[in-house]
């Protein structure tokens, strides 16, 4: 068999805040809640398993989403819509822009919990030939 991620966990202040935020920023549902778990499904199988965390001590991460141009028109007229501050680059050096490398589109932004989230339309370095 294949080594596959199948889920992870992403640290919350609040798990369906979070969760919602996200999944209603792509279009997506929660796909399930056990424990203290609120799960956004994601079209590979992998789940994003939001929890919150007791206290402020959420290490932030970042996670990176491959995404269609069409998600990425929506996902960004979500982002202009709701005021979410974003940037073109991950130094949050180019508020409101987005960028076009590797022949694509990418934005930056930051969740409920302070989680950097990126969009993206093409991998990085391309597709391959």
């Amino acid at each position: 068999m294949a080594v596959e991620l199948n889920h992870t966990i992403v640290h919350a202040r609040d798990n369906r805040e979070s969760a919602e935020f996200f999944a209603g920023l792509l279009g997506l549902e929660i796909s399930g809640e056990w424990g203290p778990f609120v799960a956004v499904a994601l079209s590979n199988g992998v789940t994003l398993d939001f929890a919150t965390v007791p206290g402020d001590d959420i290490a932030p991460q970042h996670y990176a989403f491959l995404v269609s141009e069409e998600e990425f028109d929506l996902a960004y007229a979500q982002i202009r819509e709701r005021g979410i501050e974003h940037y073109a680059d991950p130094h949050r050096r180019q508020p409101g822009a987005i960028n076009r490398n590797d022949g694509g589109r990418g934005v930056y932004f930051m969740d409920p919990a302070g989680h950097a989230m990126e969009l993206i339309t093409v991998p990085y370095g391309g597709w391959p030939a």
